[in-house]
């Protein structure tokens, strides 16, 4: 029997995903990859209009599992490659992609070491929310590694290119505090506050808009491949369909009638 490493509870429109496996910092190991991609595959459903991603114990993600990997070298080194090839695969189709295209707000609620492809996975996600005790490590150079799990994608985003290869090639421990400063993080939060406060955000998204933030998301994520030209095109289809929702009907008559929107995600 398989051992559950990725834990999914829903409350009150919010998903939250859960990394398990606190004795090896939540390191992913390829079956726990498969555990992950289909938890996110059930943060598809209509009833959740929010997603929280985080790790048990005192990490969020330590990356892979370096024990699966020193096995996978022991067997020889075309086995290493062709483990690291199928794993990145699985990792970047499964996991990254489904969170960029989830039509709903990913919430990282890092709780300690986001390492590698821990670092990565939060990355990919729209929110990120740390506690102060958490530390970030990009980890690839320190082992001789290329980064994956779209690092290389979204870090030159988020800090420019110069500041990105930086991360990279000088490969330290980077504090919660000093994250928040690049721009990595957008909140920190006290050790004890971060479950509450990511719990706060996660239900005021959810109690949102879901198609309207679906289609920014979706309009942002694009913004770096097209000319404006093109992208105001772009803003302009996905406004006029958004206008066809009930939210949007809602949005527009709560405003004139001067109250609070009551949303529905339709």
């Amino acid at each position: 029997m398989e051992v559950q490493n990725v834990v999914l509870s829903k409350e009150d429109g919010v998903a939250y995903v859960t990394l398990l496996r606190p004795e090896a910092r939540n390191a992913l190991l390829p079956g726990m990859i498969d555990q992950l991609a289909n938890a996110l595959e059930e943060c598809t459903s209509e009833d959740v209009r929010a997603v929280v991603i985080t790790g048990s114990g005192t990490s969020f993600c330590s990356g892979a599992d370096v024990k699966d990997l020193t096995q996978a070298l022991a067997v020889g080194t075309e086995h290493l490659s062709s483990h690291l090839k199928q794993i990145a695969d699985k990792l970047h189709r499964n996991v990254v992609l489904k969170i960029r295209q989830l039509p709903k707000p990913v919430i990282a609620s890092i709780n300690g070491v986001a390492a590698g492809a821990g670092f990565s996975l939060a990355l990919a996600c729209d929110l990120r929310v740390a506690s102060a005790d958490a530390r970030f490590l990009l980890a690839y150079s320190n082992i001789g590694a290329t980064a994956d799990g779209g690092s290389s994608y979204y870090l030159p985003r988020l800090l420019g290119l110069g500041r990105a290869m930086e991360v990279y090639l000088m490969d330290q421990p980077m504090s919660a505090h000093r994250a928040l400063e690049m721009g990595i993080v957008g909140e920190v939060v006290e050790a004890g506050e971060l479950e509450n406060h990511t719990k706060d955000i996660a239900q005021r998204l959810a109690s949102g808009p879901t198609m309207a933030y679906g289609r920014v998301k979706s309009l942002m994520d694009r913004a770096f491949e097209l000319d404006l030209e093109s992208q105001l095109e772009e803003e302009a289809v996905a406004i006029s369909e958004i206008a066809a929702t009930s939210d949007f009907q809602e949005g527009i008559t709560a405003f004139v009638e001067k109250r609070a929107p009551r949303f529905r995600g339709k």
